[in-house]
C-alpha cells in the first residue's frame, strides 16, 4: 500500500538526517555547543515522532478505505454465485403459450416443494458440469432441466422401456452415440459421457427440425419418426404443425410441457411460492485418467471417500471394478482429486487389482467360476488365453478378485437388485425360478399380477429377456403353501406331454392346479386335448410328493 511505502521512505530520510547531525556534532569538540546540541536533538525527536504519527495515520486510513469503502459489485464478487442465475440467463426456448397441459404441470410442481428439494439435491454434483457442456455448444440452458423430466436426476434410473441413466438412453440410441454397454460398464449411466452424448443428440434433432426446439424435444422422447409422421398428417389435413397441435403419444404430450413448466418455475420461483435451494456454481468433481482397470474399493481409499459416494459419482460401473477395456476414467470430488492422483501414482498398474489362482474342479464350468468371483466370462477367457469356454479339471485359472467382500460394494448392479427384491410389498412373496420359454406375460397370468409389476420388483424392463435359472421375486395375493410363504423357491414351470386318456380334469388333479389356470396358461378355448400335445403348467413342487 502507498501509505506504508511512504512511511518507509520518510523513516529512511530521518535516519540519514540523524546520522548527518551526529557526524556534524562530532566535528565540533566544544563544551559551549552542548546546550544547542540538546535543543537540536529534542526538536529532531519531536519532528520524527510527528512524521511517524502522520505516516501511520495515513496508512491506517488507506487500509480502512480498502477494507470498508468497497463498492457493492466488488463485495458480491467474493461470494460463491448461485448456479440458478446462470441457468436463467441462458433460457432461450420460445415459451409464449398458456396451454392447459403446461399450466397443469406447473401447478403440480408448485404443489410439490419436497419433490423439488430432492431433485435439486440429487442434481447438485452434476449441474455445473451439465450447464458448462450446454453452454460450450451454445445450447439453451433449459436443457439442463431435461434430466429432471427424464429421471429426476437419479443416476441409477431404469425405465420400463429399457432406458437408463439421467438422460434415459435406450440401448440402441446409446450405442449410436458411442456409449459402451457391457458386463462391466454401462455408458448410459456415465454422467460424464452420457451428457455429451445427449447434448449431441439434441443438437442433431434441433437441426433435423430446423431450429424448432419443441419438436426436437418431443423427438427426444418419442423418436424423430413419430414427430415427423404427426407433422405430415397435420399438413395433409391443413392443420397447424406446432407442437401443441400434433397428435403424439400421451407421454410425449406431457413431456414438453413438463420442461417448460420447470423453466417458468425456476425463472420466477417466488411467483409460485417455491423456494429454490442454492447450488454453488463451482465444479463438484474432476475427471481423472486412471490408465488401467482399478478396484473401486481401492479407488475410494485412495480418494479418502466413502465407497458409496464413489459409486454415486460413477454409476456406470456394474460391478466391483472399472471396465478392463475402459473408459479408464473416474469422477472424483474436486477437494479429493489431488490426494487421489498422488496415491494412484504410487501404486503400479499390476497392483490395482488383486489376483487369485483358481484350481478347476470336476464339474465346474467357466460360467460358474465367473459368477463365483463376479467377473465376466470374456475377461476370464482373455486373461487365460482361452479360445472357448471349455476347461479341464486340475488346470489353473488366473482370476481378478475384489479387495473386499462383494457384499461391501453396496451399489453394484447385483446389490442394487438384491435390495430392490427385498423391499416388503403387499401380498405373499415367492421366488420363481425362470424356466425355458417363460415370459413376463406368462408369469403375470400365472400369479395374477401385472407384467410391469414383476419387472419393476426385479429391477427390470418389460422387454428385458428372461434367462433360464434366473430368480424372480413376485408378490401375489393368491393363496400359497406354507413353504412358499416362508420364502422358499417352490413354483416351477414344467412342460407336460398329453397322454391317451388325459383330460384337463385329470391333469389338474395330478398337479394340484386349477382347470381355469390350465386353460389360461395355454390359451385353450376347448376342453378337449390331443395325445402328444404339449402344455405348460406352473406347479408348487412342495405339493407334488407322490405324484408321478
Amino acid at each position: 500500500m502507498y501509505a506504508f511505502k511512504n512511511l518507509s521512505f520518510n523513516l529512511h530520510k530521518l535516519l540519514i538526517g540523524s546520522l548527518f547531525s551526529i557526524l556534524l556534532s562530532g566535528c565540533i569538540n566544544s563544551e559551549t555547543t552542548r546546550s544547542a546540541e540538546a535543543s537540536l536533538q529534542a526538536a529532531e525527536s519531536a519532528r520524527i515522532n510527528r512524521i511517524i504519527s502522520q505516516s501511520f495515520a495515513a496508512a491506517e486510513q488507506e487500509l480502512e478505505d480498502e477494507l470498508f469503502a468497497v463498492n457493492p459489485e466488488d463485495y458480491t464478487s467474493h461470494e460463491i454465485p448461485d448456479i440458478w442465475n446462470r441457468v436463467r440467463s441462458g433460457f432461450s426456448i420460445a415459451d409464449t403459450t398458456d396451454n392447459p397441459r403446461l399450466l397443469s404441470e406447473l401447478k403440480w410442481y408448485a404443489k410439490h416443494q419436497k419433490y423439488l428439494d430432492r431433485v435439486v439435491e440429487r442434481s447438485e454434483p452434476f449441474l455445473h458440469y451439465v450447464l458448462n457442456e450446454a453452454q460450450k455448444r451454445n445450447l439453451p440452458t433449459e436443457l439442463v432441466l431435461l434430466p429432471i423430466v427424464e429421471s429426476a436426476y437419479q443416476t441409477f434410473a431404469y425405465s420400463h422401456g429399457r432406458a437408463s441413466g439421467i438422460w434415459q438412453f435406450i440401448p440402441s440410441t446409446g450405442k449410436i452415440y458411442g456409449l459402451k454397454q457391457n458386463w462391466w460398464y454401462d455408458g448410459r449411466r456415465d454422467v460424464y459421457a452420457s451428457t455429451q452424448a445427449a447434448l449431441k443428440y439434441l443438437e442433431n434433432l434441433n437441426r433435423e427440425f430446423k431450429g424448432n426446439w419443441l419438436h426436437a424435444l418431443a423427438a427426444y422422447n418419442s423418436g424423430s419418426g413419430t414427430v415427423r409422421r404427426a407433422i405430415r398428417k397435420n399438413k395433409k389435413r391443413g392443420k397447424p404443425t406446432d407442437f401443441w397441435n400434433l397428435k403424439l403419444p400421451k407421454e410425449t404430450q406431457a413431456y414438453v410441457p413438463k420442461l417448460l413448466a420447470l423453466k417458468r418455475l425456476i425463472a420466477n420461483p417466488a411467483d409460485y411460492g417455491i423456494t429454490l435451494n442454492c447450488v454453488e456454481d463451482t465444479p463438484y468433481f474432476e475427471a481423472v485418467d486412471i490408465n488401467a482397470q482399478l478396484d473401486l474399493a481401492m479407488a475410494a481409499e485412495m480418494a479418502q471417500i466413502d465407497l458409496d459416494r464413489l459409486y454415486q459419482l460413477n454409476p456406470a460401473f456394474n460391478h466391483w471394478a472399472t471396465a478392463p477395456y475402459g473408459p479408464h476414467r473416474l469422477l472424483i470430488p474436486v477437494d479429493q482429486a489431488e490426494v487421489f492422483k498422488e496415491n494412484l501414482a504410487s501404486i503400479p498398474k499390476a497392483e490395482r487389482i488383486k489376483w487369485k489362482r483358481h484350481k478347476i474342479k470336476a464339474g465346474q464350468t467357466l460360467s460358474h467360476i465367473a459368477d463365483r468371483y463376479s467377473v465376466s466370462v470374456s475377461s476370464l477367457k482373455r486373461l487365460n488365453n482361452l479360445r472357448s469356454t471349455s476347461i479341464r479339471a486340475g488346470k489353473y485359472l488366473v482370476i481378478p478378485v475384489s479387495s473386499r467382500k462383494l457384499s461391501d460394494y453396496n451399489l453394484t448392479a447385483y446389490q442394487r437388485k438384491k435390495t430392490l427384491q427385498n423391499i416388503n410389498r403387499k401380498g405373499n412373496k415367492i421366488t420363481h425360478t425362470v424356466q425355458r420359454g417363460d415370459t413376463f406375460w406368462d408369469l403375470s397370468r400365472t400369479y395374477k399380477v401385472k407384467s410391469h409389476s414383476i419387472a419393476r420388483w426385479n429391477g427390470m424392463a418389460i422387454r428385458d429377456p428372461l434367462r433360464e435359472g434366473q430368480k424372480l421375486v413376485i408378490w401375489t395375493k393368491a393363496p400359497l403353501s406354507k413353504s412358499a410363504k416362508n420364502g422358499r423357491d417352490t413354483i416351477q414351470r414344467i412342460s407336460y406331454r398329453v397322454r391317451n386318456g388325459d383330460s384337463l380334469y385329470l391333469i389338474a388333479q395330478k398337479f394340484n392346479v386349477g382347470i381355469k389356470d390350465l386353460k389360461r396358461w395355454n390359451s385353450l378355448s376347448s376342453k378337449y386335448l390331443q395325445p402328444g400335445q404339449k402344455i405348460k403348467l406352473y406347479v408348487d413342487v412342495t405339493r407334488q410328493a407322490g405324484n408321478s
